[in-house]
């Protein structure tokens, strides 16, 4: 019997001999790139021969039988599934997109501008107080992180962003975040509520809402004295 000799190829990448037949290739791949399981007639059709299919694909079929993926016939049609006792590992993996609440953004934003920053002094940007769960979902996307606490009393936790933070968003660092100037020609904020001196030290909003409840408490007086009043009783009703 005589030995099989080894070639280089013109990159010196020696190839050894195979024994696939050149129709036994094409019907691997036939199977390999088709969507759904294929007949004999299908597959006798793509490859335009007389050969006996079936012999082909029994061949193909015992060459994979200790592979990853075997030649399985269903209801006299063929395709590579994975083998049965590796089926566990191909779980399938859903990621699902959620829509961060107006509660959440904000709460970026604020310590985004504002970092480090505090529990309290978030709210009192935001004038509401916020779930739990608004933080909780900031820290599990590792968008933000405890920084040490505030020297102040009751040593308040302050956050700040972090490294995946800059990466999701593709910023190279922090001063590159869009300026005051930049977030109101960009009509994101209105620049006319903001105090420019203290933008970023957690009160940029506070004179704004101070005006504003008073305009509050100004707008229910005057309603009420425009509210029509009861009639006063006569001598006659009395």
């Amino acid at each position: 019997m005589k030995n099989k000799k080894k070639t280089k190829n013109k990159n010196n990448i020696i190839s050894f001999p195979t024994s696939v037949s050149k129709l036994e290739r094409q019907v691997e791949a036939i199977l390999f790139a088709a969507s759904e399981p294929l007949d004999l007639e299908t597959i006798e059709k793509r490859v335009q021969t007389n050969t006996n299919i079936k012999k082909i694909l029994d061949k193909i079929k015992d060459s994979y039988k200790t592979r990853g993926v075997n030649l399985v016939c269903l209801k006299n049609k063929w395709s590579f599934r994975t083998a049965e006792d590796l089926s566990k590992l191909m779980s399938l993996q859903k990621s699902t997109q959620k829509k961060l609440s107006k509660a959440t953004i904000e709460t970026l934003a604020i310590i985004v501008y504002h970092q480090p920053v505090t529990r309290s002094e978030i709210e009192e940007i935001r004038g509401v107080s916020f779930a739990t769960n608004t933080l909780e979902i900031l820290l599990e996307l590792d968008w933000v992180r405890p920084s040490g606490r505030k020297d102040v009393p009751g040593k308040p936790i302050q956050y700040v962003t972090t490294e995946n933070f800059l990466n999701h968003f593709n910023v190279q660092k922090l001063s590159d975040l869009p300026t005051i100037d930049e977030l109101g020609s960009a009509g994101l904020i209105d620049i006319s509520a903001v105090d420019k001196s203290i933008f970023g030290t957690g009160k940029f909003f506070k004179e704004q809402s101070i005006n504003s409840k008073e305009n509050f408490y100004e707008e229910i007086e005057e309603a009420i004295n425009k509210a029509p009043q009861p009639d006063k009783p006569t001598e006659t009703d009395k």
